[in-house]
């Protein structure tokens, strides 16, 4: 009766984000005209596209290596092929089931051999936080600077405060991690073992060089691929708007109520876009290109997991935690 209470919960939570996306996009396909979205992504250029693909495909190529060495800090050790092939199918695994975070936990289930699944948990939580504290330098810096310097984007007073207030909390989100290691109980000794693990991943001779030398790769990759397909649909946007805006418009994927952040994410673009000149049904143009440029781009995963030995670089420990 559980487990039956379960499948049915996960299916009205599936359907709830497809709702979710297909309700947002209708939405927008009425009051952003989508008729001329349609009609600018029908237009697309081939060559802005292949761009974006493969920017795309650096952004894996470079999250595999720092998942590969974020692991290794935490006792969890597998090669370079290895690496890349498990993490293009954790991308598969979240852009085709809902939730956006299955593969990810799936990776870490796959790989808990050698140091047990916390271990494992945390090499992926880990990795997949270097990327988007990445993403959020970038734009606090673009924010600060386009709020400051002369001719930046115009930030209405509504979004002006909020945004401030996010990039305060940013910053002081490690400071405050480290603070409430102090808590007393199960959630001090919770978060001190979190900080230790990073700790760990972060130090030693070049290692916070190496994870922030790849994280601000494939942070770049990511909104570079985005103002590719832009442009491909004929929205042409500036380095600041690109650095400002578009970390937002990726940020609203993240939010876990819609499949793979459709919807969420096109709407956030149609919104904010037209701070950079854009229109609303460019901005929804976009943002449905990058959509499918990147479920393009996590395709040969499905070749590459199932071409050549699967867990041959991963020998398991002796007692192996579940």
């Amino acid at each position: 009766m559980i487990r039956a209470d379960g499948r049915w919960r996960a299916r009205i939570w599936t359907g709830f984000q497809v709702a979710v996306a297909l309700g947002c996009l209708g939405l927008l396909w009425r009051t952003v005209d989508g008729p001329a979205a349609v009609r600018s992504l029908a237009a697309a250029d081939p060559s802005w596209l292949a761009l974006a693909l493969a920017a795309l495909t650096l952004q894996t190529l470079l999250s595999a290596l720092r998942w590969q060495l974020t692991a290794a800090r935490l006792g969890v050790r597998f090669g370079t092929a290895h690496a890349i092939r498990d993490y293009y199918l954790g991308q598969v695994v979240n852009q085709t089931l809902p939730g956006g975070m299955i593969g990810d936990a799936g990776r870490a289930y796959r790989n808990r051999g050698q140091a047990g699944l916390l271990a494992s948990g945390q090499a992926v939580a880990f990795e997949r936080l270097a990327g988007q504290a990445a993403v959020f330098a970038i734009f606090a810096a673009a924010f600060v600077a386009t709020s400051l310097v002369p001719g930046g984007i115009d930030w209405p007073d509504a979004l002006r405060g909020p945004l401030a207030g996010f990039v305060i909390a940013g910053i002081a989100l490690p400071t405050g991690f480290r603070a409430a290691t102090n808590l007393p109980g199960v959630v001090g000794r919770s978060l001190t073992g979190l900080w230790r693990a990073l700790g760990t991943v972060l130090s030693g001779r070049g290692l916070l060089a190496a994870q922030a030398t790849l994280s601000l790769g494939t942070a770049v990759c990511n909104l570079a691929a985005f103002a590719f397909c832009a442009r491909a649909v004929g929205v042409d946007l500036t380095v600041a708007a690109v650095a400002a805006l578009v970390p937002l418009i990726l940020f609203a994927m993240v939010i876990p109520i819609s499949l793979s952040g459709w919807g969420l994410r096109e709407g956030a673009a149609a919104a904010l876009l037209p701070l950079a000149g854009a229109s609303a049904s460019g901005g929804l143009a976009s943002s449905i290109a990058f959509g499918l440029v990147f479920a393009v781009s996590v395709l040969p995963g499905l070749v590459l997991f199932w071409v050549g030995p699967r867990g041959a670089n991963i020998p398991a420990r002796a007692d192996p935690q579940p």
